[in-house]
């Protein structure tokens, strides 16, 4: 997410802003959001372990229904965080997917193509030791588990190192997962769906279908794409298909257009604020007719100049940091210890999980990244060493949400999901640590280096 600018003004302060002032400082700080994942995934870990673990599984398995009359959606809490609340999350993915397409680093083939090799190697290689340890076993249903990067830790720990990294590695990482989440969304439309139901997902095609309309015939309000994805969303829910993929296929309707560019908001600004100045209005009294006239016409020219696509993104980010993660987090990563720990360690799951993630990441990022630019394909960005690359890659073993959520999807039910949440947690960790160790380890470089 890009940076806000923060202007000081010396409006009086009331109580209630000196009160929240603290408060926004720590959401507008993006290394918060995985902290506070951390924290909520040891609140999970401690209360499943704790003498009130029957209650966190009686919590998450309690129904919630929603509906009346025939039309009912009856699903247990944790289904409501993983089909329900994800779908935001996956909506925010979207959003992130299509921005990086039309102006980011995907924006061109030269730009795209080492994030790209990189995904794909970090994707396949993982894949490739799960399944050297799982094939033709019980546990091989979770190749795809081990391909995940969670974007939100790999950046927050990069954070972490400030000027020791470039900002071009900080580029390359978040281009490199938001790849790994378009191929993380593939595997779980294609290999993690359910029985099909032909006629919910031919009403998903029609809500589609009228979001992409919307979109063409030039619709903004966010209400209306609100609605639809709703709708959007209840048709896979019934589909088979899983509902997260509702909210990616929704996101790529909203608007990305400005109705103006920037000279014309200059123009538009400078004379609506000379309008404002001309009203008689005395310090802190309620603008006049002309003024507010002033006002909400500049209010409709700053929605014009900026995208739906924007305000949805900025507007939801907070809400997916803090909220959405943290709560998946809480709902997915109790699991409970007890037993012998170090007999679940040696399961060919937990071995193909903390393999494809601590191993097959970074092998797979930094020889495909090799080759790319070996190849002729792609360049090393600007200021970033190979050690950085491979670095980048150990941080890229970091799974947890993605990759809890799909253990979540091919193990529902089973007893192996416990393996799999304990192999990715130890795993992530792992990673995590390693990552930050050998990025530290590169010192600060001269090429890129934040301000």
């Amino acid at each position: 997410m890009a940076g806000t600018i923060q202007i000081k003004m010396d409006t009086p302060q009331t109580p209630i802003v000196r009160i929240l002032t603290p408060f926004q400082q720590f959401f507008r700080n993006e290394a918060m959001g995985g902290i506070l994942l951390l924290a909520f995934t040891g609140i999970a870990l401690i209360w499943a372990n704790s003498p009130l673990a029957e209650s966190y599984n009686t919590f998450w398995h309690t129904h919630l229904v929603i509906g009346a009359g025939d039309f009912k959606l009856d699903k247990s809490l944790l289904h409501w965080v993983n089909d329900g609340l994800m779908v935001i999350f996956f909506f925010v993915v979207g959003l992130e997917i299509k921005r990086e397409v039309l102006i980011g680093e995907l924006a061109s083939r030269r730009k795209a193509a080492l994030p790209i090799a990189a995904a794909l190697g970090g994707m396949l290689a993982p894949a490739a030791l799960f399944l050297l340890v799982n094939a033709g076993g019980a546990a091989q249903n979770g190749w795809g588990v081990p391909m995940a990067t969670d974007i939100a830790f790999a950046l927050g720990v990069l954070s972490l190192l400030g000027n020791r990294v470039p900002i071009s590695l900080k580029v390359f990482l978040t281009a490199l997962a938001i790849v790994d989440d378009i191929g993380a969304i593939l595997v779980i439309a294609l290999f993690y769906t359910a029985e099909i139901s032909s006629t919910a997902l031919v009403a998903g095609a029609v809500f589609l279908g009228l979001l992409i309309l919307a979109n063409r015939l030039g619709v903004r309000h966010p209400l209306i794409y609100g609605l639809l994805s709703l709708g959007l969303w209840v048709a896979f829910l019934k589909s088979g298909v899983h509902a997260t993929v509702a909210g990616v296929l929704a996101a790529m309707t909203i608007p990305a257009r400005t109705l103006i560019n920037a000279d014309e908001f200059i123009k538009q600004a400078h004379f609506l604020i000379h309008e404002f100045e001309c009203g008689e209005c005395g310090e802190y009294v309620l603008p006049n007719k002309q003024q507010r006239a002033a006002l909400q016409a500049l209010e409709g020219t700053i929605q014009n100049v900026e995208s739906p696509m924007q305000r949805l993104e900025h507007a939801l980010h907070p809400w997916m940091s803090f909220g959405i993660m943290p709560i998946f987090a809480l709902a997915n990563a109790g699991v409970a210890l007890g037993g012998d720990l170090g007999a679940t360690f040696t399961q060919p799951l937990a071995i193909g999980v903390i393999l494809g993630l601590v191993i097959g990441k970074p092998l797979g990022v930094t020889l495909a990244s090799w080759l790319a630019v070996r190849l002729g394909l792609a360049d090393l960005p600007n200021g970033v060493t190979w050690r950085q690359i491979a670095g980048a890659g150990m941080l890229a073993g970091i799974g947890f949400t993605m990759a809890l959520f799909i253990g979540s999807l091919a193990f529902e039910g089973s007893p192996l999901l416990d393996a799999t949440k304990i192999g990715i947690l130890a795993a992530s960790l792992v990673a995590g640590v390693l990552g930050w160790l050998a990025l530290r380890a590169t010192g600060s470089n001269e090429n890129g280096l934040t301000s």
